[in-house]
Order: structure tokens, then sequence, then C-alpha cells
């Protein structure tokens, strides 16, 4: 069988697939620090032989927390002589504008540790000064003195010829074998000197606990006897091995939450559905990202710590596009110093919890409030709940405040959550040109079903789909990934007399370089897929547009249908096309999946509509625009295929719950999904 886990800020969840198609869940609490254990606990929690495990597939947080938190290791940095200070001077388009108090990010690297050397490379790629390798070494040995564990290795134009970073390491290798290094060229052939600085000394920062983290982990699975093939979750949508995770762990840093973005966009090809805006609310976090056509959107400008105020730290490696907030079932409502109601960021987390968790917390939660609105239900919890003591907290933290009732104050929170959510779902449509009328949510999470349907109303959205093991659908994507490696190669040429056997033979290098990755990873060539993209942009712009390119051998029809395309996605990124301007190539960018089997996913086997026997009980909920009403309450996992269910109404299941609004349809699929109409 093929098993999945994903650490979430809350819960480890499991998805197991077995040959038969046949689909089990588990879920369990995320144990800080030691998240390893959790790992093996819901391992066990799910009845599961690992002796049976074919393939394991792992998303974790833990580089990301080891960022946001600062857990990472001493890191020091080797750079070309007079660029010291790169990571310092940053971008000079900060986000806050008229703020003359903003600060710039404060380097992960402090300045007495940030070396420089004589060497220097231009542009083309051509040596212009040697490096001095006994400089390199002289400076490794003022960092060991310091006391480092990390180094990163970042010279000018590495991106062209990497050459003199390779010899910095082999010299670091040399004289301290032991610690960590990262060369940029090794996470990022692209250009833009700071974000590929930057890119290097994150990875240098989190090497060691990375390493650490997959020992232990590789360890424990080892001792239970799991010996099947393992694989990391990639920030790309795409899996790779656990020893090379241990080299790039950078492109763990969205690790878990994009597998629900990829399993929407599977979800979506097996119903036929190519357009999806995928919707995942956790325990901390609500995540979203849209998918056109089927495919996933894939950046290289990703940043951690941005928001309106802060620049954040920039990480050149391919991600998932995604927007994320503090907003999930245990994000604090609080009341700020000009008296308005908040949601989030702050959250309960696992420990202490929302209050209904009955694990000491105080403070009231989205979770508390849906379940005084009747949308979530005490008998659902692992623990016997004290609604005394929701409503208390309700009352005493906000409803007391504007003098409403505990009730009125819940549902309060309930819509800024869902406000929150429903600007975050308008900057991955509306604001990139997208219709969201014509694309299906896709809802995940423990707390996606919750929401899903009043934020479709809002947007206008006409489909709803909530999936089998909708609270553990992160890891459900990860049964369905590939392996995946992205090469990208800065490659500035004017697309009007673009020469293509250059082209063509720098495409082929992208392959061989692939080609030969996966033959190390024991994936024979034939089954490896390549996609192709290019970075396009006019002469004259700062940013491109990432268009798809043809396979095979360029000729000078292919390249023109590539600027036909730009021209296309050009204007519906930005509203125009300049048809007759000139434009050129930034960036080579080649996918490679390497093709794993996978199981079919078996169909439900219990036809007809069922409705009537699933049902669990009648009570009052209380909805937006219509009050307190009689709901009826349907047991999921009772179902059958082709089942249909009228709004209002509510459908449980052991760790979420589908809130359906008057005047809206469900029907059960044939796998088990809900498939729900808004009637917007």
């Amino acid at each position: 069988m093929r098993v999945a886990t994903d650490i979430g800020g809350t819960f480890t969840d499991l998805v197991y697939l077995d040959e038969h198609g046949k689909i089990g869940t588990a879920k369990s609490d995320t144990t800080p620090p030691h998240f390893e254990q959790g790992v093996i606990q819901v391992i066990q929690k799910a009845g599961i032989d690992p002796l049976e495990i074919a393939t394991f597939i792992h998303g974790t947080t833990v580089i990301i927390n080891a960022l946001t938190e600062r857990k990472g290791v001493k890191t020091g940095l080797i750079t070309t002589k007079g660029f010291r200070d790169v990571l310092e001077i940053a971008r000079g388009n900060r986000p806050d504008l008229f703020n003359v108090r903003y600060q710039k990010p404060t380097p992960f690297v402090a300045r007495f540790l940030r070396k420089e050397v004589s060497e220097r490379i231009n542009y083309k790629g051509e040596v212009m000064t040697e490096l001095a390798v006994e400089e390199v070494k002289a400076t490794v040995e003022q960092l060991r003195a310091e006391g480092v564990e990390a180094i990163a290795v970042s010279f000018l134009h590495a991106y062209a010829n990497p050459i003199h970073e390779k010899l910095a390491v082999e010299a670091i290798r040399e004289i301290w074998p032991e610690v960590a290094v990262t060369a940029s060229h090794e996470v990022t052939k692209e250009w833009r000197e700071y974000e590929r600085t930057s890119t290097a000394v994150l990875n240098s920062y989190v090497k060691p606990i990375a390493k650490s983290y997959i020992d232990k982990l590789s360890n424990h699975l080892h001792d239970i006897g799991l010996d099947g093939n393992k694989y990391i979750m990639q920030s790309n949508s795409g899996t790779t091995t656990f020893e090379q995770s241990k080299e790039t762990p950078i492109n763990m840093v969205e690790s878990g939450p994009v597998a629900g973005i990829f399993g929407s966009a599977i979800l979506g090809q097996i119903l036929g559905e190519e357009n999806i805006i995928a919707f995942d609310i956790g325990g901390t976090t609500a995540k979203c990202s849209l998918i056109d056509k089927g495919e996933v959107k894939v950046t290289t400008e990703y940043r951690i710590e941005k928001d309106e105020r802060n620049a954040g730290y920039p990480i050149k490696v391919p991600v998932v596009d995604i927007v994320e907030i503090g907003n999930g079932g245990g994000s604090i409502a609080w009341i700020d110093g000009a008296g308005s109601l908040k949601v989030g960021p702050q959250s309960a987390g696992a420990l202490p919890g929302p209050v209904a968790y009955g694990r000491g917390g105080e403070s009231p939660t989205t979770t508390d409030a849906n379940l005084v609105t009747g949308r979530l239900s005490p008998a659902n919890f692992q623990n016997e709940v004290n609604m005394e003591a929701v409503k208390q907290a309700i009352d005493e933290k906000i409803a007391k405040h504007f003098g409403i009732s505990v009730e009125e104050a819940a549902l309060g929170i309930i819509r800024i959550a869902n406000s929150n959510m429903l600007n975050a779902l308008k900057l991955i449509s509306i604001r990139k040109g997208y219709d969201p009328r014509e694309f299906s949510l896709v809802a995940f999470g423990g707390g996606g079903p919750m929401h899903a349907l009043a934020l479709a109303k809002e947007l206008g959205v006409k489909k709803v789909i909530i999936p089998i093991a909708a609270s553990v659908f992160s890891a459900w994507g990860m049964l369905m990934t590939d392996l995946r490696h992205d090469y990208i190669q800065t490659y500035i040429r004017r697309m009007n007399g673009l020469n293509q056997e250059e082209l063509n033979r720098e495409w082929s290098q992208l392959e061989k370089e692939a080609t030969d990755q996966y033959e190390r990873e024991g994936i024979a060539a034939d089954q490896v897929l390549f996609v192709r993209y290019a970075d396009i942009r006019y002469v004259g712009q700062e940013h491109a547009v990432k268009v798809p390119v043809p396979n095979g051998l360029m000729d000078a029809k292919a390249i023109e249908e590539v600027i036909y395309r730009f021209h296309d996605l050009h204007e519906q990124h930005y509203t125009f096309k300049l048809e007759h301007a000139p434009t050129e190539i930034v960036n080579l960018h080649l996918t490679a999946f390497g093709m794993v089997q996978k199981p079919r996913i078996a169909s439900l086997g219990r036809q007809g509509d069922n409705s009537e026997e699933a049902r669990k009980e009648v009570r009052p909920v209380l909805f937006e625009e219509y009050g307190w009403i009689d709901t009826t309450v349907y047991d999921r996992e009772l179902l059958n295929a082709g089942s249909a269910v009228k709004g209002p109404a509510i459908v449980e299941e052991p760790s979420s719950s589908t809130v359906i609004y008057p005047g809206q349809h469900l029907i059960v699929d044939e796998y088990g999904n809900l498939i729900i109409t808004t009637g917007v």
C-alpha cells in the first residue's frame, strides 16, 4: 500500500491507499518538538502493518517552523568581494511605501559572519578574476572560530558559470568536512543576486535541522519495520527522496500545504473539472490556490513572512503559488485597540487549543463559535465539551464588549473569519484576472467544508466539492504525486533572431541533468516526463510571464507559437498586449516528473439514495441572514453514492462538518465526494 503522512500545526494526518483502491485515514495530535513521534503514533493509530507499506510519502512543517521561529543554526556567508551587504541592502520596492519607520528585514546572517573573497565572473559566465582559494580557506577558519554550523556560498553571476562556487565548496569540505555547505547554484540558477543569496543562506540555515529530523524519522520508520520507498513532499507539488531532501531542504518550505493543492488538481481530472479553486482550512491557517485548465501554478517569487508591512525573505525555488492567512479552526477572536473584533492570526494551536478542547484554553476561537451556532456538535469531539465554558469565554471576551448575546458574538466571529478568507480567495482569483464563476471550489482541511459554502455564495462559485477524506486531504494529495524536480536556467535572449541550435542545446543540457539525477534515484529514463516553460517579457520590462513551451526540437514555427502564447497570457495577467513590441526570454524552466505507479481509486460501492437512513438528528443552527433554523444532520460515512440532500443541512464526519445553506443542493458522487450546487 501507499501511505502518506502530513504534519500540521495542530494534527498529524495519515491516508493510505491499498492495492484495491480502498482509502483509509487516521489523525493524531502533532508532537512538537519531536514531530517524528507523531508520525509513528498516527501509523500505529491507523492499525496498518508497516511491512505492507511499499511507498511512504511525508509532508512536514519542520522547515517553515525553523525559519519563522528562528530555530536554524548559526550560519556564515562567503561572497564576492564588494557584495558582503547584499542581504542588508535587499530591494528598494518596500511594501509599506509611506511608513517612515519602515525597517528592512533583519538578515539571517549577522554582518560579522558575512565574509568576502577575491573572485569575479561577468554576466556572460566569463572569468574576470580567478578565485583566491587561500582566502576561502582562511575565511572558513575564521567562521569555524566563530562557532558557525553552516556556510552559504554565493558569488556574483554564479548562475551563468558556477565554477568558482564549486571550487570554494571543494576547499571548504577539504578543511572542514563536517560543516553544512550550500552553494547558490545548487538551489537556484536564476539571476537576481539578493534573492539567490537569500535562498542559499536559508537553505544552509535549516540544513542541519532537516538532516537531524529526516535521519530520526528514517530510523523510527526502520525500527517499526517500514523499509519501503520513502519520499518527502516538496513545495513544487512533487516528491523527492529522503537523501535529496537533506541536501536542499529549502524545497520543503511549503511541503504540507501544496499537497492538498496538487490533490485538488488530480481530483479535478477524475471529475472532469479543469478549473479549480483549492481551499484548505486547518487548525492554524487557511490556504488557497488557483488551478487553471488543470495546471497547478508554480512560482519562484515566493517569500516567507511577507505581508502588507513587511518585505519578507525571498526563496527563489519553485513553490506552488499559494496564499496563506492566519485564520483556522484555532484562530483566536480578540478586540483590537480601536474596539473592533478581529480573528487571528494568533492561534490556540493544539495545546491548549480552543476552549472546547478542555486543555486549558481560555480565548474563544473559530471552533468555539461554530459550536455555539450549532454548526459543530459537542458529540463529535474526542473529549467531553463543556459548553458553559465555551459560552462564557465568548461572553467575557467578545459579547460583553459589544453588548450583544453570546450567539450573536459567535456568528460575528464566523463572519469576520469568513471575510478574512474571502479576501485571500479574491487575491488568487479576481485580482489575477480570473472569474470565480468559471471555477469550482474544492474545500478540505478540518474547517474547509464548514466555511466553503458561505464563501462560494459571496464569490459567485456555482459548485463546491468536498472530497472524500476531506480533513486529511493534503495527505491524500501526496498519494497521487510523482517525483518532481525543476531545473531553471537564466538564459537572456531576444526572441527575434533566436539561435535555434543554441536554444535546443540548452534544453538538451537541462534534460540530461534531469535524466542523470533520476538515474541516481533509481528511476529509469523511460519513466521521466518533461514539461517545458519559458519566462518571457517585453524588452524593457522588469518581470516576466511563464509560458508553456512545446517539447522536442524548437524551430521557427515553435518559437512563433510561444510568442503568440506569451501575448495572450500577458493580456490575461495585465489586461493588455503589445503584439508588435520585441520580446525576450529570461529563464528556461524544465519540469521533470519521475512517474510512479499509483493504484486506482475505488468507487464507493454503495449505490442509491439513502439519505433518510443516514439522518443523525435535527438541531437548531444559526445561519447568517436566516437566524436559527431546525437543520437535519447526516452521517457522511453512511451516505451512499447517489444520495441527495437539500439545504439547510449538515453532513458530519469524524473530524469535519459540511454546512449547507438554504437553497443549496448536495449529491454524493460515485467515489463518495460531496458535490454541492450553491444556487448562485
